[in-house]
C-alpha cells in the first residue's frame, strides 16, 4: 500500500539479453549493448544475463528495470526485509539487500580502489581487511518521516518508497534495532490517535547503549511537531513510553536547539567505548555513528594503525563528541580535538572531564583540548599556529578535509614555516564517509604533501545500503 498509485503506461521492453559486468554505487548493474551503450540496470547483479524494461535513455546511455534474469548470481540471496524489492510501493532505504553480505563488501572495496585510483592517482600500499559487523538490526540512528494520509485512514512512519517522495508502508525494518522494528505499528497507532496527527511530519531515532555498553539501552525519539502539543497528545506520548520499554520521548517545535526531554530524570542517552574505557553521552540531535558496534572496532583499528605512543601528541581534526579524542587520550601525551560545531566542542569537553579520571585499567586521560574552528577554510598560518603534531587522526563528513590538506600540502612547499620549530605529521589516519573526497584528497597529500599512502580498506557501517565508509592511512616519505 502507498499513498498514492501512479497511472502510467509500461515503459518501452528491451529485448535484447545483457550479460552484467559489474554494480555502481547506486546497487545498479553495468552492462553494455552490442552498439557500445551503457545500461544502468535495477535489481540485476553482476555476471548475470538480464533482460529489462528502459525507463531512461540519453545518447550514450541507459537506465531501466530488470523484467527476466536467464542466468541468475550466486552471489543473489533472498531480501531479509518485505519491503524491500522493485515492486510499487517498495522501500527506498536499502539497495543491495538481494547481494550476499560478503559480496556487498566487495563491491565497496572495489569502489574505494577505483576512486582512489581513478580520481587521486592513488594505490594504497596495502589493502586493509574489511571490517564488518552485524548485518541486522544494526542501525541505531534513523530519521523517519511521519504523513497521516487521510484517503487511507491511517499514519505512515518511516522511509520513502523507491525514488519517490511518498513514504513506504513500512510495517517492520530489519535494520533497525528489533526493539524498534516492533514498535513502527504502535507508533502508528500513537500519532494516528493525537490531535496533531497533521502536524507531526518527523520522528529522529537516536539509540544508547545500556550500562556497560552491552545492548540497547536508551531509545530517544525526538517528535518533530510544528505546533504546541496538547495535553491530551503528552499524555499519550507519556503513556507510551511508559508502556514501552526504554522509550525517552524529546520534543522538537522548530530548530535542533528546541529539542528537549519531555519527561527529565531516567537514563542518560550514552554509548560506551569499553576497549578504551570511556562512555560517551549525547543528545539525540548530536552526530554519532549509525552503527554502534562498527564504531566500537574502527576506534580500536583506528588508533592502532595510528600507533600513537605515550610522549606524542595527536591533533583530531573534526572531532565532534570526542569519539577518537578520548581513546587517543588514553594513549598520547596530549591530544588536541578540533571541531566547527561551538555546540559539539561543548559536548566534548563535558565528556573530556567526565571520563578524564583514571579507572580500573586504565590510567587518567591525558591533557586534551577542545577548539571549535571552520576547518573548511585551514590555512598554512593556521597549521602552524595549533603547533606540531606527531600524528593526526581525520574524520571528516562527506565534504572532505580538503582545506586541510591542502594546508599541509602548501607547507611542504613553504621550508620557511618550519623554522619555528614546526613539523608536519609523521602519520595520518583519515576515517571517510565518502571514498570520492578521501581520493581527492589523498592526490594532495600523496602528490603534494610528501605523504605515502600505506594502507587503505572499508569499513562496512551501512549493510544493504550503497554507503561506503573507509579508513586510509599516510605516512611521512
Amino acid at each position: 500500500m502507498t499513498e498514492a498509485t501512479d497511472k502510467k503506461e509500461a515503459p518501452p521492453a528491451h529485448d535484447e539479453w545483457l550479460r552484467v559486468e559489474s554494480l555502481d554505487l547506486d546497487a545498479q548493474g553495468v552492462a553494455h549493448k552490442a552498439d557500445g551503450m551503457v545500461v544502468f540496470i535495477e535489481g540485476a547483479l553482476p555476471f548475470e544475463e538480464v533482460r529489462l524494461n528502459v525507463h531512461r535513455k540519453k545518447n550514450n546511455w541507459a537506465q531501466g528495470t530488470v523484467t527476466a534474469i536467464r542466468r541468475e548470481s550466486s552471489q543473489r540471496v533472498r531480501p531479509g526485509c518485505p519491503h524491500f524489492g522493485l515492486h510499487p510501493g517498495a522501500c527506498g532505504g536499502c539497495k543491495m539487500q538481494h547481494l550476499d553480505a560478503a559480496a556487498q563488501v566487495a563491491v565497496k572495496q572495489r569502489s574505494l580502489e577505483d576512486n582512489l585510483w581513478h580520481l587521486g592517482k592513488v594505490r594504497p600500499e596495502n589493502v586493509l581487511r574489511p571490517l564488518e559487523g552485524p548485518a541486522w538490526h544494526y542501525r541505531y540512528r534513523a530519521r523517519l518521516s511521519v504523513r497521516h494520509v487521510v484517503k487511507k485512514g491511517t499514519v505512515l512512519i518511516g522511509f520513502h518508497e523507491r525514488k519517490s517522495r511518498y513514504l513506504a508502508d513500512m510495517q517492520v525494518c530489519p535494520v533497525l534495532p528489533a526493539q524498534v522494528s516492533a514498535m513502527l505499528m504502535p507508533l502508528r497507532a500513537l500519532i494516528g490517535s493525537m490531535d496533531a496527527r497533521e502536524t507531526c511530519p518527523q520522528i529522529e531515532l537516536a539509540c544508547g547503549d545500556s550500562p556497560g555498553g552491552t545492548g540497547l539501552g536508551v531509545i530517544a525519539l525526538v517528535l518533530r511537531h510544528l505546533e504546541p502539543l496538547s495535553e491530551a497528545d503528552v499524555a499519550r506520548l507519556k503513556d507510551f513510553a511508559a508502556r514501552n520499554e526504554g522509550v525517552q520521548w524529546w520534543l522538537q517545535s522548530k530548530g535542533p536547539e528546541t529539542v528537549k526531554l519531555l519527561e527529565e530524570g531516567g537514563p542518560a542517552l550514552a554509548y560506551a567505548l569499553p576497549e578504551f574505557g570511556v562512555t560517551m553521552p549525547f543528545k539525540p540531535t548530536d552526530f554519532t555513528q549509525v552503527n554502534p558496534h562498527i564504531n566500537r572496532v574502527l576506534v580500536g583499528r583506528a588508533l592502532r594503525l595510528l600507533d600513537v605512543g605515550p610522549d606524542e601528541r595527536v591533533i583530531d581534526w573534526f572531532c565532534g563528541l570526542g569519539n577518537f579524542t578520548l581513546p587517543l587520550a588514553s594513549r598520547a601525551r596530549e591530544v588536541l580535538g578540533i571541531e566547527g560545531s561551538d555546540t559539539l566542542v561543548g559536548r566534548a569537553g563535558a565528556n573530556y572531564e567526565r571520563n578524564r579520571a583514571a579507572v580500573p585499567g586504565r590510567r587518567a586521560l591525558s591533557p586534551t583540548t577542545f577548539v571549535a574552528r571552520n576547518l573548511f577554510e585551514m590555512t598554512p598560518a593556521m597549521l602552524v599556529a595549533d603547533g606540531a603534531a606527531d600524528k593526526w587522526l581525520v574524520d571528516p563528513p562527506r565534504e572532505g578535509a580538503f582545506a586541510l590538506a591542502k594546508a599541509l600540502a602548501d607547507l611542504h612547499q613553504q621550508v620557511e614555516l618550519h623554522d619555528g620549530g614546526w613539523a608536519p605529521p609523521k602519520r595520518i589516519v583519515y576515517v571517510s564517509c565518502n571514498p570520492s573526497t578521501l581520493a581527492r584528497d589523498a592526490g594532495l597529500l600523496v602528490h603534494q604533501a610528501g605523504y605515502r599512502c600505506t594502507h587503505a580498506g572499508v569499513v562496512n557501517m551501512f549493510p544493504h545500503t550503497a554507503h561506503v565508509e573507509s579508513i586510509a592511512v599516510f605516512e611521512r616519505a
